[in-house]
Formats: C-alpha cells, structure tokens, sequence
C-alpha cells in the first residue's frame, strides 16, 4: 500500500449553486479540469434521484471529459444501478438519499438494507466498479459492509 495521499474532490455543490441560478454557470466540467490541473487523483459526483446536484448530462460529460477517477455516489436503486452499470464510473459509493436533505446526512443502513444492497454490489463488483457503502462507524454496520463483500476491494 502506498503512502501517498489521495485527493479526490466533490464537485456537487459547483451543480447546486448552477442550478439555483439557472443557466449553465459555474459549469461543473470546469471544476474537473481545475481539479485535474491541479493535480487531484479523483472526482466524486452525485447523482441524486431528483438530480438536485449533477444532473445526466453532467456525468456523460464528466465521464466523457475526466482523465481521472469518477466516484459516482448512487442510491440503492435499479434507476441509478443502470446508470452507474452504462457509465461504469472507477467506484461508485452506495448513499442513503433523502429528499428533504440538503446534502447527505448519517449513514447508510447496511444491516438493515442487506437484501436490497446485496444485488446493487454484486453487479457493480461483477461490472468491475469498486463498491464503497456511506455507513455509520458502528460495529453492526462495519460488520454489515464486510457481509456484502465489500472487505475484499479494500
């Protein structure tokens, strides 16, 4: 494993400022190539269900345009399973998605949820997406994670 340190950069709220003004400005392409000039190791995006950050159009440019890394954090559903299987993104990262929120808040719950998530990540593993769950540090959870799998991509 190696010492370096990674810097991978969410460009969402570029997304959420553009769409709350309207128009096309700040272009969420733009801070990609900032984040690639600067010397950054990865881009996360999310694609949230009511497309409030990163709308389609932005990951197909994203994906299209981005030589580095693209972690797609997704919902736990077959709408954002067969985007993120289309666009195969290096990782994607399972998030619980609530519409009242302004940005995700609290964990995933990965025990809870084990029937549903279990398919999601065998077929983004399969896909060959690297697979990361946003969870509570909580035993149960931690314990949950490793169940579907996801010990083995560390």
């Amino acid at each position: 494993m190696s010492n370096h340190i990674r810097l991978g950069v969410n460009i969402d709220h570029v997304a959420t400022i553009r769409n709350a003004r309207g128009g096309d400005h700040p272009d969420p392409m733009r801070a990609v190539r900032i984040v690639q000039e600067a010397g950054g190791d990865g881009i996360t995006v999310h694609l949230r269900e009511d497309r409030r950050h990163i709308r389609d159009s932005d990951l197909d440019a994203i994906m299209a345009g981005s030589t580095l890394p693209i972690n797609l954090e997704m919902a736990a559903t077959e709408e954002m399973l067969a985007i993120a299987l289309r666009h195969k993104p290096h990782a994607a990262c399972i998030v619980p998605e609530k519409r009242e929120e302004r940005t995700t808040e609290g964990g995933l719950d990965a025990a809870g949820l084990h029937n549903t998530l279990m398919p999601i990540v065998s077929r983004l593993s399969e896909a060959g997406i690297r697979v990361s769950l946003f969870i509570e540090p909580e035993a149960r959870q931690i314990e949950a994670a490793m169940r579907l799998g996801l010990d083995e991509q560390a």
